[in-house]
């Protein structure tokens, strides 16, 4: 606690009642840390209005910490930490707002005020979780695990002051003794109760008629588990755990949490209805290319002349291209998709076209995997596909026999894609002067892409580059 007081003193205008307030608070840091399954902080607003300092931390035992050193003494910027200098300015709690750590990391944090006797905002509880990819979609803040037997002692050493450390988590918090009567609950959990309709105070209520899910009392006690359910509750949607409850190894009563997650089950409704609605654009427009494209082809039936037939199934081509850019992005309900994905499908579609020209070509995709949004992909899949279609039809006029290779080469902000063929290669000034197809490669690659576009051509083949911005 020498080092809470020594940073307070130096860096904030504190009163020595508040640095002891806070030393109180930090002596039981690790049970917050403990319930949560999170690291948790302590930050002070230091004299520069901008900036807070971490006084105090702890992390979760048993479970991994997202810091690899202490931070106790490292600043906390407005510009990385929003929440906690929002909270230490207007004393409201911050909750599920990004951050960014002292270690470069990206977080959320829960932030909550800590007030003195006169209702002051003296500093701030920071609650951090992950947000990694894997942990939005998978990892919910555990509560009240397996070491619930030795929290629940320290907790119930603490019950009897009205400034629990418990008042400062966001979840609500029930206690009941051994008999299922409510003996201790939290701010949180009394503001719940009200909003769920209660008129009396849940103080001495029993089990029964405060569960929330169907929940036996007694069934819970016996099992002396750790468990979860999720339930619905009017427009709330809420995250119910319980644990039993053991003071020195002689069961006590039962811990209930009950945490609030309206707003994560409406984010993960309006993701499903928005890959939905993603799903069915893509679905339509694929459709309505390959109604297109049939027409096309009905129309080039009509005609005799060969050379217009050609232009004709250039043009379905250019069409199919797209139109399985949609199909992929349709079947997976999402609006970005692997370039590797796409460019696989147009070899099938390529490799229809070579057995129409009777040749025996094989055509290989190597490289890097990319994810690109579905403009992109449209883009590049054009531009692809104009590229082999042009390689069956040129690079092995005088050769039954070849092969083309597509590279994929993933870079910091631009990414490349090589087309290289083993064919009669040709001159390139006079292939540009009336080629329809690569002025379309061009244009697309430069305007839409924002890329380069070379060509380098010999007897021994072809290679051909484009680039592209990642972003």
């Amino acid at each position: 606690m020498h080092k809470l007081r020594e940073l307070c003193n130096a860096h904030t205008s504190l009163s020595e009642p508040d640095i002891a307030q806070l030393e109180s608070i930090a002596v039981n840091l690790p049970i917050i840390a403990e319930l949560v399954k999170a690291d948790v902080f302590i930050d002070c607003i230091t004299r520069d209005r901008n900036a807070a300092i971490v006084v105090a931390e702890a992390k979760p035992p048993g479970h991994p910490s997202m810091y690899k050193h202490s931070v106790v003494g490292e600043l906390a910027l407005r510009e990385n930490e929003p929440a906690a200098l929002r909270t230490l300015e207007i004393g409201m709690p911050t909750r599920d707002l990004k951050a960014i750590t002292q270690e470069n990391m990206t977080v959320k944090q829960n932030v909550v005020a800590i007030k003195n006797k006169q209702e002051k905002t003296i500093a701030v509880l920071i609650m951090e979780e992950d947000v990694t990819e894997r942990v939005i979609q998978n990892k919910q803040m555990e509560v009240l695990a397996e070491t619930a037997e030795q929290l629940s002692e320290t907790l119930l050493t603490f019950m009897e002051d009205e400034r629990t450390i418990t008042n400062y988590v966001n979840d609500a918090i029930v206690i009941f003794d051994r008999y299922g009567r409510a003996t201790y609950s939290n701010p949180v959990a009394y503001e719940l109760y009200k909003k769920l309709g209660y008129k009396d105070h849940i103080i001495g209520m029993h089990f029964n008629n405060l569960v929330l899910d169907g929940t036996i009392f007694k069934n819970n006690i016996l099992e002396q588990d750790y468990h979860m359910k999720d339930v619905d509750i009017g427009d709330l949607s809420l995250q119910v755990k319980y644990a039993v409850m053991k003071h020195k190894k002689i069961l006590s009563g039962m811990i209930m949490l009950i945490k609030d997650i309206t707003d994560v089950k409406e984010k993960e409704k309006e993701l499903i209805l928005k890959s939905v609605a993603i799903r069915e654009i893509h679905h339509r427009v694929k459709n309505n290319l390959q109604t297109i494209a049939s027409l096309l082809r009905l129309q080039s039936r009509r005609i005799d002349n060969e050379t217009v037939k050609k232009y004709f199934q250039e043009s379905i081509n250019r069409i199919l291209s797209i139109a399985i850019t949609h199909e992929i992005l349709a079947q997976k309900g999402v609006d970005n998709v692997d370039i590797k994905t796409i460019i696989s499908r147009i070899k099938e579609s390529a490799l229809d076209y070579e057995l129409i020209l009777n040749k025996n070509i094989t055509l290989n995709i190597i490289g890097d995997n990319l994810i690109i949004d579905s403009d992109k992909a449209t883009s590049i899949a054009l531009v692809v596909n104009e590229l082999l279609q042009n390689c069956f039809q040129y690079a092995f006029k005088e050769k039954s026999v070849g092969s083309i290779e597509v590279w994929i080469q993933k870079g910091s902000m631009y990414s490349s894609i090589f087309i290289i063929d083993n064919g009669g290669g040709f001159d390139i000034n006079n292939i540009r002067k009336g080629s329809l197809g690569l002025k379309i490669v061009e244009q697309i690659v430069k305007e839409k892409l924002k890329g380069e576009f070379s060509i380098d051509s010999s007897d021994r083949g072809t290679k051909i580059i484009f680039d592209f911005k990642n972003e």
